[in-house]
Protein backbone atom coordinates (compact mmCIF):
# COMPACT_ATOMS: atom_id res chain seq x y z
CA UNK A 1 0.00 0.00 0.00
CA UNK A 2 1.31 3.42 -1.07
CA UNK A 3 2.39 6.02 1.67
CA UNK A 4 0.18 8.04 3.20
CA UNK A 5 1.03 11.94 2.16
CA UNK A 6 -0.53 14.77 3.70
CA UNK A 7 0.63 18.70 2.27
CA UNK A 8 -1.27 21.84 2.78
CA UNK A 9 -3.04 22.74 6.53
CA UNK A 10 -3.14 20.55 9.33
CA UNK A 11 -5.39 21.68 12.17
CA UNK A 12 -4.92 20.79 15.52
CA UNK A 13 -8.90 21.03 16.55
CA UNK A 14 -10.40 22.24 19.89
CA UNK A 15 -12.25 19.55 21.94
CA UNK A 16 -15.97 20.87 22.12
CA UNK A 17 -18.18 20.53 25.33
CA UNK A 18 -21.63 20.78 26.50
CA UNK A 19 -23.13 23.70 29.10
CA UNK A 20 -22.71 20.27 31.62
CA UNK A 21 -18.88 19.55 30.37
CA UNK A 22 -19.52 16.61 28.75
CA UNK A 23 -17.71 16.14 25.19
CA UNK A 24 -20.10 17.47 22.57
CA UNK A 25 -20.36 15.26 19.72
CA UNK A 26 -22.82 17.39 17.29
CA UNK A 27 -20.14 20.38 17.95
CA UNK A 28 -17.43 17.84 16.63
CA UNK A 29 -19.12 17.26 13.20
CA UNK A 30 -19.86 21.00 13.08
CA UNK A 31 -16.23 21.57 13.28
CA UNK A 32 -15.40 18.69 11.14
CA UNK A 33 -17.74 20.04 8.39
CA UNK A 34 -15.98 23.90 8.51
CA UNK A 35 -12.56 22.48 8.50
CA UNK A 36 -13.39 19.99 5.33
CA UNK A 37 -15.72 22.57 3.47
CA UNK A 38 -12.87 25.12 3.25
CA UNK A 39 -9.33 23.41 2.19
CA UNK A 40 -8.08 22.01 5.10
CA UNK A 41 -6.04 18.50 5.03
CA UNK A 42 -6.21 16.40 7.65
CA UNK A 43 -6.96 17.71 11.74
CA UNK A 44 -5.66 16.73 14.87
CA UNK A 45 -8.02 15.43 17.44
CA UNK A 46 -7.27 15.53 20.98
CA UNK A 47 -3.85 17.07 20.46
CA UNK A 48 -2.48 19.94 23.67
CA UNK A 49 -5.35 22.06 21.46
CA UNK A 50 -7.70 19.61 22.12
CA UNK A 51 -6.96 19.82 25.73
CA UNK A 52 -6.25 15.94 25.61
CA UNK A 53 -4.38 16.02 28.96
CA UNK A 54 -7.75 16.44 31.12
CA UNK A 55 -9.97 14.26 29.05
CA UNK A 56 -10.19 10.60 30.77
CA UNK A 57 -9.81 7.35 29.31
CA UNK A 58 -13.12 6.96 28.56
CA UNK A 59 -13.31 10.03 27.12
CA UNK A 60 -10.67 9.30 24.81
CA UNK A 61 -11.59 6.10 23.66
CA UNK A 62 -15.02 7.73 22.68
CA UNK A 63 -13.94 10.90 21.02
CA UNK A 64 -12.07 8.30 18.64
CA UNK A 65 -14.92 5.89 17.85
CA UNK A 66 -17.77 9.01 17.35
CA UNK A 67 -15.79 11.06 15.31
CA UNK A 68 -14.00 8.58 12.79
CA UNK A 69 -18.01 7.74 12.14
CA UNK A 70 -18.35 11.44 10.57
CA UNK A 71 -15.50 10.97 8.10
CA UNK A 72 -16.17 11.48 4.73
CA UNK A 73 -13.05 10.77 2.66
CA UNK A 74 -12.46 13.78 2.01
CA UNK A 75 -9.98 15.21 5.43
CA UNK A 76 -8.00 13.02 7.21
CA UNK A 77 -8.82 12.24 10.89
CA UNK A 78 -5.07 11.95 12.98
CA UNK A 79 -5.41 11.28 16.70
CA UNK A 80 -3.26 12.68 19.47
CA UNK A 81 -1.88 9.20 20.79
CA UNK A 82 0.62 9.82 23.29
CA UNK A 83 -0.04 8.12 27.16
CA UNK A 84 2.61 8.92 29.82
CA UNK A 85 4.64 5.98 28.90
CA UNK A 86 5.69 3.57 26.42
CA UNK A 87 3.16 0.77 26.60
CA UNK A 88 0.05 3.31 27.14
CA UNK A 89 0.67 4.71 23.57
CA UNK A 90 0.75 1.65 22.22
CA UNK A 91 -2.37 0.89 23.66
CA UNK A 92 -4.00 4.40 22.31
CA UNK A 93 -2.38 3.60 18.92
CA UNK A 94 -4.10 0.34 18.75
CA UNK A 95 -7.49 1.33 19.94
CA UNK A 96 -7.11 4.15 17.34
CA UNK A 97 -6.34 2.01 15.01
CA UNK A 98 -9.01 -0.62 15.52
CA UNK A 99 -12.06 2.02 15.61
CA UNK A 100 -10.85 3.88 12.25
CA UNK A 101 -8.49 6.61 12.45
CA UNK A 102 -6.64 7.35 9.38
CA UNK A 103 -3.28 8.42 11.84
CA UNK A 104 -1.85 9.61 14.88
CA UNK A 105 0.51 12.22 16.22
CA UNK A 106 2.54 11.36 19.38
CA UNK A 107 4.72 13.22 21.13
CA UNK A 108 7.36 12.33 24.05
CA UNK A 109 5.09 11.60 27.59
CA UNK A 110 5.22 14.81 29.04
CA UNK A 111 7.20 15.38 32.85
CA UNK A 112 9.57 12.19 32.07
CA UNK A 113 11.97 14.69 30.70
CA UNK A 114 13.90 11.30 29.67
CA UNK A 115 16.74 11.43 27.55
CA UNK A 116 17.04 11.48 23.95
CA UNK A 117 18.46 8.28 23.19
CA UNK A 118 15.06 7.01 25.49
CA UNK A 119 12.31 9.06 23.73
CA UNK A 120 13.81 7.73 20.13
CA UNK A 121 13.32 4.02 21.27
CA UNK A 122 10.00 5.55 22.30
CA UNK A 123 9.02 6.54 19.04
CA UNK A 124 10.41 3.46 17.13
CA UNK A 125 8.46 0.89 19.51
CA UNK A 126 5.68 2.93 19.04
CA UNK A 127 5.76 2.47 15.70
CA UNK A 128 6.82 -1.19 15.36
CA UNK A 129 3.28 -2.14 17.13
CA UNK A 130 1.08 -0.69 14.41
CA UNK A 131 0.72 -0.13 11.41
CA UNK A 132 -0.98 3.15 11.69
CA UNK A 133 0.10 6.44 9.93
CA UNK A 134 2.01 8.03 12.71
CA UNK A 135 3.85 12.00 12.73
CA UNK A 136 5.76 13.08 15.51
CA UNK A 137 5.72 16.31 17.12
CA UNK A 138 8.96 17.16 18.49
CA UNK A 139 7.17 20.10 21.20
CA UNK A 140 10.26 20.98 23.56
CA UNK A 141 8.08 24.02 25.33
CA UNK A 142 5.66 21.57 26.04
CA UNK A 143 6.93 18.17 27.10
CA UNK A 144 10.88 19.37 27.74
CA UNK A 145 11.81 16.43 25.53
CA UNK A 146 14.15 17.98 23.05
CA UNK A 147 15.24 15.56 19.90
CA UNK A 148 18.14 16.36 17.63
CA UNK A 149 17.89 16.51 13.56
CA UNK A 150 20.42 12.60 14.03
CA UNK A 151 17.46 10.91 16.21
CA UNK A 152 14.44 12.68 13.69
CA UNK A 153 16.36 11.45 11.05
CA UNK A 154 16.97 7.56 11.90
CA UNK A 155 13.34 7.57 13.33
CA UNK A 156 11.53 8.91 10.31
CA UNK A 157 13.50 5.85 8.48
CA UNK A 158 10.38 3.69 10.01
CA UNK A 159 8.17 3.49 6.92
CA UNK A 160 4.95 4.12 9.49
CA UNK A 161 6.20 7.58 10.04
CA UNK A 162 4.41 10.29 7.44
CA UNK A 163 4.50 13.42 9.39
CA UNK A 164 6.80 15.25 10.97
CA UNK A 165 5.86 18.68 13.16
CA UNK A 166 8.68 20.65 14.32
CA UNK A 167 7.79 23.33 17.35
CA UNK A 168 11.29 24.43 18.63
CA UNK A 169 12.90 27.94 17.40
CA UNK A 170 15.58 26.36 15.69
CA UNK A 171 15.40 27.12 11.89
CA UNK A 172 19.14 24.75 11.21
CA UNK A 173 16.92 22.49 13.02
CA UNK A 174 14.40 22.27 10.01
CA UNK A 175 16.92 23.06 7.34
CA UNK A 176 18.68 20.05 8.91
CA UNK A 177 16.07 17.77 8.79
CA UNK A 178 15.14 18.74 5.01
CA UNK A 179 18.02 18.61 4.13
CA UNK A 180 18.06 15.04 5.03
CA UNK A 181 15.17 13.94 2.44
CA UNK A 182 13.30 11.79 4.89
CA UNK A 183 10.20 10.04 3.77
CA UNK A 184 7.72 12.25 5.74
CA UNK A 185 6.15 15.69 4.96
CA UNK A 186 8.03 18.13 7.04
CA UNK A 187 5.75 20.47 9.17
CA UNK A 188 5.42 23.21 11.55
CA UNK A 189 4.09 24.89 14.16
CA UNK A 190 1.95 28.43 13.02
CA UNK A 191 3.27 30.59 16.40
CA UNK A 192 4.61 33.74 15.04
CA UNK A 193 6.89 34.02 18.07
CA UNK A 194 8.41 30.52 17.24
CA UNK A 195 9.19 32.03 13.73
CA UNK A 196 9.22 28.60 11.69
CA UNK A 197 6.34 28.69 9.06
CA UNK A 198 8.64 30.74 6.39
CA UNK A 199 11.94 28.93 6.52
CA UNK A 200 10.28 25.77 6.83
CA UNK A 201 7.78 26.68 4.02
CA UNK A 202 11.13 28.78 1.99
CA UNK A 203 13.13 25.49 2.47
CA UNK A 204 10.73 22.75 1.14
CA UNK A 205 8.54 22.20 3.55
CA UNK A 206 4.70 20.32 3.20
CA UNK A 207 2.81 22.77 4.90
CA UNK A 208 1.46 23.65 8.49
CA UNK A 209 0.49 21.83 11.28
CA UNK A 210 -1.31 24.83 13.21
CA UNK A 211 -4.06 25.85 15.88
CA UNK A 212 -5.07 28.99 14.05
CA UNK A 213 -6.88 27.52 11.52
CA UNK A 214 -9.50 26.70 14.02
CA UNK A 215 -11.07 30.14 13.28
CA UNK A 216 -9.26 31.08 9.79
CA UNK A 217 -9.36 27.69 8.01
CA UNK A 218 -9.46 28.88 4.31
CA UNK A 219 -7.08 31.64 5.24
CA UNK A 220 -4.28 28.91 6.78
CA UNK A 221 -5.29 26.29 3.86
CA UNK A 222 -3.52 29.00 1.44
CA UNK A 223 -0.55 29.81 4.08
CA UNK A 224 0.34 25.93 4.23
CA UNK A 225 0.54 25.25 0.31
CA UNK A 226 4.06 24.09 -0.74
CA UNK A 227 5.87 25.97 -2.90
CA UNK A 228 6.01 24.06 -5.70
CA UNK A 229 5.55 27.58 -7.94
CA UNK A 230 7.09 30.52 -7.37
CA UNK A 231 4.18 32.50 -7.56
CA UNK A 232 2.53 30.57 -4.74
CA UNK A 233 5.79 32.54 -2.36
CA UNK A 234 4.21 35.72 -3.67
CA UNK A 235 0.52 34.89 -2.12
CA UNK A 236 2.30 32.97 0.72
CA UNK A 237 3.83 36.38 1.80
CA UNK A 238 0.64 38.44 1.46
CA UNK A 239 -0.97 35.75 3.34
CA UNK A 240 0.89 35.66 6.53
CA UNK A 241 1.65 39.26 6.79
CA UNK A 242 -1.81 39.73 6.97
CA UNK A 243 -2.50 37.02 9.26
CA UNK A 244 -0.12 38.29 12.00
CA UNK A 245 -2.66 39.87 14.12
CA UNK A 246 -4.86 36.64 14.02
CA UNK A 247 -1.52 34.58 14.76
CA UNK A 248 -0.64 36.48 17.29
CA UNK A 249 -3.82 36.45 18.94
CA UNK A 250 -3.99 32.40 19.06
CA UNK A 251 -0.70 32.17 21.00
CA UNK A 252 -1.37 35.39 23.48
CA UNK A 253 -1.90 32.44 26.14
CA UNK A 254 -1.24 29.09 26.42
CA UNK A 255 -3.18 26.94 23.70
CA UNK A 256 -6.09 26.64 22.95
CA UNK A 257 -7.01 29.38 25.60
CA UNK A 258 -6.60 32.13 23.00
CA UNK A 259 -8.65 30.25 20.32
CA UNK A 260 -11.00 28.45 22.29
CA UNK A 261 -12.23 31.74 23.98
CA UNK A 262 -12.50 33.10 20.65
CA UNK A 263 -14.53 30.37 19.03
CA UNK A 264 -17.26 30.60 21.94
CA UNK A 265 -17.56 34.31 21.50
CA UNK A 266 -17.82 33.86 17.44
CA UNK A 267 -20.71 31.18 18.38
CA UNK A 268 -18.56 28.28 17.28
CA UNK A 269 -18.91 25.09 18.88
CA UNK A 270 -16.77 25.15 21.79
CA UNK A 271 -17.75 25.23 25.31
CA UNK A 272 -15.39 26.25 28.56
CA UNK A 273 -12.15 25.50 28.85
CA UNK A 274 -11.61 22.69 31.23
CA UNK A 275 -10.71 23.57 34.70
CA UNK A 276 -8.24 24.86 35.91
CA UNK A 277 -8.01 26.37 32.78
CA UNK A 278 -10.36 29.53 32.10
CA UNK A 279 -11.27 31.81 29.20
CA UNK A 280 -9.86 34.97 27.93
CA UNK A 281 -12.42 38.38 29.08
CA UNK A 282 -11.77 41.61 28.05
CA UNK A 283 -9.24 43.57 26.03
CA UNK A 284 -7.48 40.36 26.29
CA UNK A 285 -10.38 38.38 23.81
CA UNK A 286 -11.23 41.90 21.93
CA UNK A 287 -7.78 41.74 20.30
CA UNK A 288 -8.93 38.98 18.92
CA UNK A 289 -12.49 40.09 18.00
CA UNK A 290 -11.01 43.09 16.18
CA UNK A 291 -8.95 40.56 13.97
CA UNK A 292 -11.30 38.91 12.76
CA UNK A 293 -13.53 41.52 11.77
CA UNK A 294 -10.55 43.71 10.54
CA UNK A 295 -9.46 40.38 8.70
CA UNK A 296 -13.21 40.22 7.14
CA UNK A 297 -13.54 36.63 8.51
CA UNK A 298 -16.62 37.40 10.31
CA UNK A 299 -18.64 38.74 6.68
CA UNK A 300 -16.86 35.48 4.98
CA UNK A 301 -18.10 32.50 7.09
CA UNK A 302 -21.03 34.42 8.38
CA UNK A 303 -20.55 34.82 12.28
CA UNK A 304 -22.37 37.44 14.39
CA UNK A 305 -21.98 37.98 18.15
CA UNK A 306 -22.64 40.43 20.35
CA UNK A 307 -19.76 39.98 21.53
CA UNK A 308 -18.36 41.00 18.19
CA UNK A 309 -20.14 43.72 17.62
CA UNK A 310 -19.10 45.56 20.91
CA UNK A 311 -15.24 44.36 20.41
Amino acid sequence: MAKLRIEGSFVALITPFNRDGSVDFEGFRTLLAFQEAHGTSAVLIMGSTGEVSMLSQQERQRIIVETARMKTGRMKLFYGCTGNNTQATVDHLRFAQANGADGAILAAPSYICASEADIEAYFLEAADATDLPLGLYNNPPRVKSDLHWDHLLRIFRHPNYVVHKESTTRVGQVAQVIAGRPDVSVMCCDSPNLGLVVPTMSLGGHGTANMSGNVAPAEMALLSRPWSQPEVSVSFRETYLRLLPLLHFAYSAINPVAVKSLMKALGLPAGELRKPLTGLQGEALSKGLRAVRELGLDRKYGWRSAALEAA
